[in-house]
């Protein structure tokens, strides 16, 4: 069977909004005060630095993403490059760091919720609360979370933009002096603190193998999600350090709601029908309502990729795979997800403070992209002959990246912690210093992962190398131009074979080479991972099945043909992909020829399909392994030489078969006594099939004349084992066929029905247009 592919249907744009989706969070609202305490106005350069840090491990994962298109991001990075023992580490660093990011984000919703300390037992309860739910909400795998996120996002920006620039209005300079209160390394360590806000562009790496183009769209779109929030959160503390004082921004449970009132409070206050509209009431709440969003949204994102560092550490045999079980029902990964829930909320409740759980999040993930830098200098130095990235970091650029993103990465960890860390022992004081709590913690993590590589993982894990199996496969061949190619899905055992027959039949037909691709698709959820599918035991065994049996058929045929087996999240768009990727010249369809209701006429599937496909399209009713008596209509509709088409190659396939092309043509009335509409019946048969390519031995013409021609039309096709009918009408198949003839023919027959149009090329929308010109633009400058 072919090796399992993920489908790419996720451009720029969706690639760019995914990660800003995660980058734009609870820390632009939460921190602001933590941060202040901490480094005063300099707060600004504290989240420019991390910026610049994840900026270079941005350049450093686009390369690894793009050389091993793997779902697992910086784990499966470093695990494959480095071994075992280093995957382990980042493995379990990555699993706590968003644990301990998700326990920051649920205080920090209790903080605006209720506007109290994040210490203070109601605010515990809450970010219980709500972690309890988000837990739920992965555990079942809502597929509307996503679309819901991508709102939240949009909301989210735009109330960001407005913070600034109705807080810009009220900045005073004079609070910005001193700049640096604490002194420059409390910017340092305060950089560490705010990289908790930046591990969202790690989201863009793991979606590596369904980015399309990744060579130009994954390090794009991971630059672009990267350089957007750090200009905002610059920005908002600019306008937060220069509009609260230092100690009042401090202070506060709700930081970016005070500055929002405190701006806004300068536009005073408006009075409709005897109310009074306080305009700082207004921007502290919808702050408050944003902050939430923000806080919820981050979390959510957090646990599910949490979940999916668990699988890939299954796959790789660190974990067990007990953990990796999908639910039968949710098909959801429900064991990770309630195992990652229970440590979330055994952080949530504990004693450790808001910013502890941040900068601990921030510290385990400095470790990983460390160690991302250095996979990537060993891959260079190592050379091996499957690691070929599409996206290489430029000449004058390496080796100082990596390099660089190392030392700075490092610097950032030994400089992290206000708080030494202090026990007491009876009477007897120990004090660990220079060693901060959150250095402690970091190092107690690595020190566990390191127990469990050298006692479980050791003997269990799978052995990698730098040029193993591990990087990933080579892509698939460009396909010859010179190869006439019909992609054929295969969902359902019962008439997969005859599918794949009827797709030879149409391969086979041509003056030039034919090739079959028979593909089938899994469709899974948001929350599970594409690759995490091989754990559905049953759905994959099904799938390879489908597959092998296709390769059984094809060697009955003289044709060559290749199986793909997909895993996506739409089947439809997946398929178009296909199309693309192959360069198609047709594709063929099962169809159970059912009515849907009007807004999805022939499935959600295939109605896209019908819509978007430029090649040449057939649908096939209850195809059998024989198609024996076959006729095809040889009207005057746009489709029917391509119909006429399809049954010449079935005619030709199964040389068992015989063909008729039927003309019904209407009785003259009296002001056409001298017409023949014999005659004219004929010449409307040779005509479709000399645009068919049929030789006159080929098919039987048949012309009735008759005062009823739709009800002797479909009388007539009832006399015969297979119909081929043309979509009729301009427009797209899925508007032509509702209640046409063609459909009613679908209705009432109880043999094979193949519906076809032909090329549906399209114009290119304006965005599609200057994608293909900047692409073109920069293969001529390359």
């Amino acid at each position: 069977m072919a090796d399992q592919e993920l489908a790419r249907d996720l451009g720029f744009l969706e690639a760019y909004t995914l990660g800003l989706g995660t980058m734009i969070g609870a820390g632009i609202f939460v921190l602001p005060g933590i941060v202040a305490e901490s480094a005063g106005p300099a707060s600004m350069i504290a989240f420019a630095i991390g910026g610049v840090v994840a900026l270079l491990a941005a350049l450093s994962l686009s390369e690894l993403a793009t050389g091993m298109p793997k779902a697992g991001g910086s784990y499966y990075y470093v695990n494959h490059a480095l071994g075992s023992f280093f995957g382990t580490i980042i493995g379990f660093g990555m699993w706590a760091g968003l644990m301990f990011a998700t326990a920051f984000y649920m205080l920090g919703f209790g903080q605006y919720l209720l506007n109290q300390p994040s210490s203070a037992p109601l605010v515990i309860l809450a970010g219980l609360i709500m972690a309890t739910l988000l837990v739920a909400l992965n555990y079942r795998g809502v597929k509307e979370t996503g679309s819901l996120q991508n709102v939240i996002v949009i909301f989210l920006v735009g109330l960001i933009l407005t913070f600034i620039a109705v807080g810009v209005l009220a900045v005073n300079f004079g609070l910005l002096d001193p700049f640096a209160p604490q002194g420059w390394p409390a910017v340092g360590a305060t950089a560490g603190t705010v990289f908790v806000t930046f591990i969202g562009f790690e989201v863009i790496a793991t979606s590596a193998e369904e980015i399309k183009d990744p060579g130009r769209n994954l390090p794009l779109s991971m630059i672009a999600a990267v350089v957007t929030p750090t200009i905002l959160y610059i920005l908002v503390m600019f306008v937060s350090t220069g509009t609260l004082e230092i100690s009042a921004l401090a202070g506060s449970d709700v930081p970016v709601a005070d500055v929002a009132a405190e701006a806004a409070g300068l536009f005073g206050a408006l009075s409709l029908a005897g109310y009074t509209l306080e305009f700082a009431a207004v921007g502290s709440g919808i702050m408050i309502v944003g902050a939430i969003l923000a806080t919820i949204s981050s979390a959510n994102a957090s646990i599910l990729s949490a979940a999916r560092v668990n699988f890939a550490m299954g796959r790789d045999q660190i974990l067990t795979n007990w953990l990796n079980q999908i639910h039968e029902r949710y098909q959801t990964p429900y064991r990770a997800i309630i195992a990652t829930g229970v440590v979330i909320l055994a952080l949530i409740a504990s004693p450790l403070p808001i910013d502890t759980l941040a900068d601990v999040a921030s510290f385990m993930f400095l470790i990983t992209y460390a160690l991302v830098h250095v996979a990537v200098v060993v891959l260079r130095r190592a050379d091996p002959e499957a690691y070929e990235p599409d996206f290489r970091i430029p000449s004058v650029l390496y080796p100082t990246v990596p390099i660089l993103g190392f030392l700075t990465c490092i610097a950032i960890m030994l400089q992290m912690g206000e708080v030494d860390a202090v026990f007491s022992v009876g009477t007897t004081e120990i004090s660990l210093a220079p060693i901060s709590w959150v250095q402690l913690i970091g190092v107690g993590i690595i020190l566990a992962s390191i127990a469990w590589y050298q006692f479980y993982a050791k003997e269990q894990a799978i052995s990698t190398t730098l040029i193993g199996e591990a990087v990933a496969p080579q892509e698939t061949e460009t396909p010859e131009n010179d190869v006439y190619r019909v992609v054929v899905p295969v969902a359902n055992p019962a008439t997969g074979g005859a599918l794949i027959r009827y797709a030879a039949a149409s391969a086979a037909g041509r003056d030039r080479t034919g090739e079959v691709v028979a593909v089938n698709v899994i469709e899974v959820p948001p929350q599970t991972s594409p690759s995490q599918i091989e754990f559905e035991e049953e759905r994959v065994e099904n799938q390879r099945t489908l597959l092998e049996n296709a390769r059984d058929v094809a060697e009955d045929l003289d044709i060559a043909v290749r199986t793909r087996a997909i895993v996506g999240r739409n089947a439809g768009d997946t398929l178009l992909s296909v199309v693309d990727e192959e360069d198609a010249d047709h594709m063929l369809l099962g169809w159970g020829g059912e009515r849907r209701r009007r807004d999805v006429l022939f499935g959600s599937t295939i109605d896209p399909i019908l819509e978007r496909a430029p090649c040449e399209l057939t649908l096939v009713k209850d195809p059998s392994e024989t198609p024996g008596r076959i006729v095809t209509l040889a009207g005057s509709g746009p489709n029917a030489p391509v119909s006429t088409r399809r049954a010449g190659e079935l005619r030709r396939a199964f040389p068992d078969s015989t063909l008729t092309l039927l003309n019904v043509q209407p009785k003259p009335g009296a002001d056409d006594a001298e017409t023949d509409p014999t005659e004219v019946g004929q010449e409307a048969i040779s005509a479709v099939a000399s645009a068919a390519g049929l030789d006159a031995d080929e098919y039987e013409p048949r012309v009735i004349v008759s005062d009823d021609v739709r009800g002797t039309l479909l009388d007539a096709v009832s006399e015969y084992e297979t119909v081929c009918v043309g979509a009729t009408g301009s427009s797209t198949v899925a508007q032509a066929l509702y209640g046409s003839i063609p459909q009613t023919i679908v209705e009432q027959s109880t043999g094979t029905v193949l519906m076809a149009r032909g090329e549906n090329r399209t114009p290119r929308t304006f965005r599609r247009a200057l994608i293909q010109r900047l692409s073109s633009q920069e293969e001529e400058s390359s």
